[in-house]
């Protein structure tokens, strides 16, 4: 069971990087261990189901609060790929660097604690990250 994201015309097979220290914190890196040729996926595989996975996250410290909600959407992907079965696949759907790139977005708050003025973060991701489910053919 591997996850794969398209790279030119060709599935490669991606780890998860969600990284709050990161310039883009919900990304993927190749680790070479299989390809795919991207005309071959609909002849090897039926598409089961896309997923659209989101997260969330609230706290008091800015870096603490986003890596818990990188945290929390890694969560959701293996959830996910543990739900396929022997031989399958996933494919993450959102472009590479385009306009709906998951990227966590910010809400900041002010709350009064014992009569202190404080910060409050909110994180979630948007858009969904798009995970799509495959099953090997026959």
């Amino acid at each position: 069971m591997k996850i794969f994201r398209l790279y030119g015309n060709s599935y490669q097979s991606v780890t998860c990087e969600f990284e709050a220290k990161a310039l883009n914190e919900v990304g993927f890196r190749r680790d070479h261990e299989a390809s795919i040729p991207a005309d071959e996926v609909g002849a090897r595989y039926e598409h089961i189901e896309t997923l659209h996975l989101v997260a969330e996250a609230e706290g008091g410290v800015q870096s603490e609060t986003e890596q818990l909600l990188l945290d929390r959407l890694l969560e959701e992907v293996r959830s996910a790929v543990a739900r396929l079965p022997e031989g399958g696949i996933a494919i993450v759907e959102n472009e590479r660097g385009g306009r709906d790139q998951p990227k966590p977005q910010q809400k900041i708050s002010n709350v009064i604690e014992r009569g202190e003025n404080k910060l409050h973060f909110h994180y979630s991701v948007e858009p969904p990250l798009r995970v799509a489910l495959y099953r090997a053919r026959g």
